[in-house]
Formats: C-alpha cells, structure tokens, sequence
C-alpha cells in the first residue's frame, strides 16, 4: 500500500531516533519515496547522512541552506507529501504541535501539512503519563492526527513502562494500513452526538456531569476518516472539531433534542453517545438563588432523544452507549429494546481507569439481535474503531 506513496518522515530529539534509520528503510521497501525533516537536536542521535543514505533523500533541518541561502519551503513539503511521519515524537514536540508552536523547520512542516499525519511518541513513562502529555495527545487526536501508541519495556532511564516508541517496522505497517483502508463509508451520512449537557438553575448555578466528550469525538473522527459525512452535536468542551466534521454546538438537553432530531432526518444513522441529562430545573431562576437555609429543587425529566430518534428510524442504524453503576448488562439491554436501538455501548463506573475524563474505555457491545462483544480497557480512538466496524457492518447488509 506504500508504493508510489510520497512519505515524510520528521525525527525529533529522542534516544529512540536510532530506529528511525530502520523506519526508513521498512518505508523505503514498502515502495514509498521518502523525505526526512529533523529537528536540530535530533542530529545529536543520529546523523544526518545516515538518514540520508538510506532515503536517497537530502536530510532538511534548518528553514534555509546557510551556505547558499536557499529557502526550504514548509509549505512545498507538506504539500509534496502523502503522508507525514513523526517517529520518534518526543513529549516536547507534541506539546508544540497541540498548541501551535512553530520554531522548527519540522514543526512548521506540520502546520502547513494537508496530509494525514502520524506520531509515535517516545519518552520516559512518567512523561508520558502526565496529564498534560495525555492532554495534548487528545487535543491532537481531537484535530485528526493519528497516534501509534508507543509500547511497554525497559526505558532508557532504566524504568520499565509504557513510552518506548513503536518498532520501525509496526509504524510502517500502521501508515500502510491506513492507505489500505477502504472508503467503506463514503456517501454515508452519521450523526454523533457528544459531551454533557448544561441545565441552569439560576444564571450562576447548572445541574452537569463528567463527560469530557473524547469518546464521541474519537468516533466521529473515525467515522470522518472512512469517509462518512459526520455531523457532530456537541454539548460543551474544550475540544477541537475533528478534521472533516461538521459540529453544531449546543448546551442544555434541550437544544441538544432539538438539533439532533433535526439532524437525522438527513441521516443514513446515528450513534448517541453525548451524555444527555434525564432531568432538568422546572423552573430557572431569573436572579442568583440566595442562601436561605435549606433548598429543594424541583426537576422534570428532559425528552429522550435516542427513544425519539428509535421510534423514526425506518430502518436506520441507532447505536446507544449506557453508562451504569450497577447491574450493568441487565439495565443496558433494557434501554437497548425500550429505544429500539440496534446496539448499545456498555460501560461501566466499576472498570478502573475507563469511562468519564480519561483517555481509556473499556466496552462491552450488545446487538439487538444478542450478540456481545467485550474488549479489554483501550484507548477511546481504539474503541472508536469498534463502533466505526459496526456501522461498517450495518451498510454492507
């Protein structure tokens, strides 16, 4: 799937840029012709007429030739490119990428990029379990970039974990799957729903929930990437429209009903996957309620959106997610046949490390028709690819 294919491979400053030679060379057999832009301080790793040697490629580090003054145009790179390779990724230079920064020839070459792009972190275990590298590592899954999870095994720093960058030849085998994966869903129109909702009470205080809306967004961008037309409603995050998705912003239960049985009229289906309050205030207060000792609230239940969209489907695919505290199963497939859904998406609050904020889920899909499926704790991209087969598997009935 890489012959012909124009691939620029980024190297940054990490012990792992000694595997990068090895990269280019899987590549390079692949049939791909590649490119390789490096940071300065990568060339403190490997040399740059290694690199060189091996991609039949002058190595590009600096924005122009200092000897001549030619310019090396950013913008020509990443519109020569099929794809762009960042491999190794060190914890630094995603930071840059997540926010913008610009300093580097490399990081310049990424703003610029209409291609798909790919990371392969490298880094120490406690950098890369820190929230803010998971942050930024969402905030780029969130804009389309693809992230090949790096691997567990003994660190340079002589700890042991989760950070070693991916084999050369695994990240070879990652960009060549996605050229070779099928437009399966092109002509497809999805809806996706996301986030929490916002329920005033007065004009300071609202009812809420946890929901950060990365598990939503990781399928909507799933979805996008095979070709889907997505139309993402979102209730409020801090998170980026995925590359390709079209989003509607909304904020109480309301608006997010309305905007959705708007939405599907025009769509082949839908995944519900915002997490919608049941109950909203009867009344909103229109000044600051005043502490006066104690206070009841009175709530009404909010209309159910994936109950309306299932008694209208006409044959199209409903897929609901639950979250559940307590006899989990039972009360999912009980929603899955009171909404005449074709799936549902259990997860629980008793799985560790899953469900609300984080960037693991770990899933349990029940059809209609009784099947189940259950997968280990994941990334939410990766459980995203479950449902993204789902919908896949729907339309080639």
């Amino acid at each position: 799937m890489l012959r012909g294919k124009h691939i620029l491979l980024g190297v940054t400053g990490s012990i792992a840029a000694y595997k990068a030679a090895m990269l280019v060379r899987a590549l390079v057999k692949g049939g791909a012709e590649v490119k390789i832009v490096m940071t300065p301080l990568a060339k403190e790793f490997i040399t740059p007429l290694t690199l060189a040697t091996l991609a039949k490629n002058p190595i590009l580090v600096d924005f122009f030739n200092p000897e001549n003054g030619e310019w090396n145009s950013h913008v020509s790179l990443g519109e020569w490119a099929d794809a762009y390779v960042i491999a190794p990724a060190t914890a630094n230079t995603i930071a840059k990428m997540a926010h913008g920064i610009a300093d580097t020839l490399l990081l310049t070459t990424y703003l610029s990029a209409r291609c798909p792009v790919f990371i392969a972190p490298a880094m120490d275990l406690d950098m890369f379990a820190h929230v803010t590298t998971r942050q930024n590592l969402a905030s780029l899954r969130a804009h389309g970039v693809h992230v090949v999870e790096p691997g567990e095994g003994e660190l340079a720093s002589g700890l042991s974990g989760k950070g070693r960058m991916a084999e050369p030849d695994d990240i070879a085998a990652y960009v060549s799957g996605f050229f070779g994966k099928k437009m399966s869903l092109k002509g497809r129109r999805m809806l996706v729903t996301a986030g929490p909702t916002v329920e005033a009470i007065d004009p300071v205080r609202y009812i809420s929930n946890h929901s950060s809306g990365k598990m939503g967004y990781a399928i909507a961008t799933e979805l996008a990437s095979r070709g889907a037309d997505v139309m993402l409603v979102s209730g409020p995050v801090s998170l980026a429209v995925p590359a390709g998705v079209k989003r509607v912003d909304v904020v109480s239960a309301q608006e997010m009903y309305e905007a959705s049985v708007e939405a599907f009229r025009d769509m082949d289906g839908a995944i519900m996957c915002a997490a919608v309050a049941d109950y909203t205030p009867a009344e909103v207060a229109e000044t600051k309620i005043k502490r006066k000792g104690d206070a009841s609230l009175n709530l009404k239940p909010t209309k159910d959106i994936a109950a309306e969209l299932g008694r209208n489907k006409e044959g199209r695919l409903l897929i609901g997610f639950a979250l559940e505290t307590d006899n989990e199963e039972a009360n999912a497939v009980d929603k899955l046949k009171r909404k005449n859904l074709d799936y549902i998406v259990l997860n629980s609050l008793q799985d560790k490390g899953a469900c609300f904020g984080g960037d693991n889920n770990k899933i349990t899909i029940i059809g209609r028709d009784g099947s189940r499926a259950a997968y280990p704790l994941e990334t939410k991209s990766e459980a995203a690819v479950r449902v993204a087969d789902l919908v896949e598997k729907f339309f080639e009935k």
